[in-house]
């Protein structure tokens, strides 16, 4: 499967997206936003950053760029399309995904890893795991907490649409495991399809063993492999 890794002016964790995906066996390129998804692309990673220096609301500005709509259309015919952070706002944004996130309750950008609790194994992006494992990931942002409105959450839970919720080591999910305050403790979403998810942890620095630490983050990734 050959993955487009797609850069915005301000993604930063492009490379690091390519690199974990080249691991893991999957061939993988970056592609500028301006030129447009290549024709013989199976797969797309809308990548982690500050694309357009988070100006308006973060990823709303991406959302809107031309490639969003090639994005959005090849979503549709089944191509594996996953959101990382900024990623994952971008795609909410751009209606991949129901809900929005924004301003973490804290009102501070934090970077630390957190627990997930799967939530379904039987999508692409959790087949490596068993419902109801935990992993560990790590977060980095500001603008991470989950926002849906009380109808489309319930319509949420009631299609099993909720990838992973935030909880503690064992699995537990409680308010002091939430770092940013999401509805829910929603960490990660699927879209109308089950080849489309978006999700603020980073499973793409939980992915290459020689960073020394935890490599829970590349089932996530293996959707692609």
């Amino acid at each position: 499967m050959t993955v487009a890794v797609v850069q915005f002016g301000g993604s930063n964790c492009d490379r690091d997206a390519v690199r974990a995906l080249d691991h893991l066996g999957v061939d993988a390129e970056r592609v500028w936003h301006e030129d447009g998804l290549p024709a013989d692309i199976e797969g797309i990673v809308l990548p982690g950053g500050f694309s357009y220096g988070d100006y308006l609301r973060a990823g709303a500005m991406a959302a809107r760029a031309p490639i969003m709509a090639e994005v959005r259309a090849a979503a549709e015919e089944g191509v594996p399309v996953i959101g990382v952070c900024n990623g994952a706002q971008i795609g909410s944004e751009s209606g991949l995904t129901p809900g929005a996130f924004t301003t973490n309750a804290s009102a501070r950008f934090q970077c630390e890893p957190v627990h997930l609790r799967v939530e379904r194994a039987d999508t692409p992006w959790t087949a490596a795991y068993d419902e109801g494992d935990v992993i560990e990931v790590p977060i980095a942002h500001g603008e991470g907490r989950f926002e849906i409105s009380e109808a489309a959450h319930a319509d949420l839970v009631a299609d099993d649409r909720v990838l992973f919720r935030y909880c503690d080591a064992d699995g537990n999910v409680t308010d002091a495991a939430n770092p940013n305050g999401s509805t829910d403790n929603v960490a990660g979403v699927l879209g109308e399809r089950e080849t489309v998810a978006v999700l603020m942890p980073h499973p793409e620095r939980a992915t290459l063993p020689d960073l020394g630490r935890s490599t829970d983050g590349a089932g996530i990734l293996d959707a692609f492999a």
